[in-house]
């Protein structure tokens, strides 16, 4: 059977997702438990494994309520970060693998908004578990890295694929694109995925996953090296973590 995700929406403004290969499941992250067990339920899959990206509450307050519905999952973290986050099953550091049902699943340290943040990518799948890295045009906010190593995290995602899929941890790509439109106006490919967004909410429609190529071709977050950008910003002569780091700051500000 082809491997299925699922986007379970959590809290105000969450996602975990649900991966299952017609065998098992994992879950990447536990925003909260009782909206992952009801779609789990709902579907007659249980759970197996959960996949933590980084030790923020909003994506590991419901581990506790998934031990209790679904006794002897494994947990998977950053090593790295084993004191911040609940506790771990399997430890797993930047450029580890593992696998799940067929699949690789490789891992990325990807800080910036966290140390020690991690995504999970599935090649054979073209997914990419992303958290609060890249997310659907945009990236989050630099907490405790530097703006120069958030900015060598997101550009790992542009040598991935364009047909990958983008699994980030939150519902906040209206606003994302809003301000997208600050940096790049005259972009009249992200003024139509704007669009397609404002229409997609309208309808209380998710906009998350998103397509890898899409996000190349309209987050501002990804393109602080294209000369169009710093134009766009009157940095040409900056370097590119300079000009991400004006853009990250511009959004904060926002």
């Amino acid at each position: 059977m082809p491997t299925e995700i699922l986007t379970i929406p959590c809290r105000e403004d969450n996602y975990a997702f649900a991966i299952h290969d017609g065998n098992r499941t994992a879950v990447v992250d536990a925003p909260e438990a009782a909206p992952i067990v009801a779609a789990l339920n709902d579907r007659g899959w249980g759970l197996d494994e959960v996949w933590i990206t980084h030790h923020h509450f909003d994506h590991v307050d419901g581990l506790p309520g998934l031990r209790d519905a679904f006794p002897g999952l494994t947990v998977t973290g950053c090593g790295a970060d084993a004191d911040r986050l609940p506790p771990l099953d399997r430890a797993v550091n930047d450029g580890d693998s593992f696998t799940f049902g067929t699949d690789e699943v490789q891992v990325w340290d990807v800080s910036g908004h966290t140390i020690n943040h991690v995504a999970f990518i599935m090649p054979a799948q073209k997914a990419a578990f992303t958290a609060d890295s890249l997310m659907a045009l945009g990236c989050g906010r630099v907490f405790e890295g530097t703006m120069e190593q958030m900015w060598g995290s997101l550009q790992k995602f542009l040598d991935l694929p364009n047909d990958t899929t983008v699994y980030s941890g939150h519902e906040y790509t209206m606003t994302n694109g809003r301000f997208a439109l600050t940096i790049e106006p005259e972009n009249t490919v992200l003024r139509e995925r704007v669009l397609r967004i404002e229409a997609a909410r309208a309808e209380n429609r998710p906009t998350v996953p998103s397509n890898l190529g899409d996000e190349k071709a309209t987050n501002p977050f990804l393109r602080a090296h294209l000369d169009a950008v710093k134009q766009a910003l009157s940095m040409e002569q900056s370097d590119d973590a300079a000009v991400f780091a004006e853009i990250r700051s511009r959004k904060d500000d926002f």
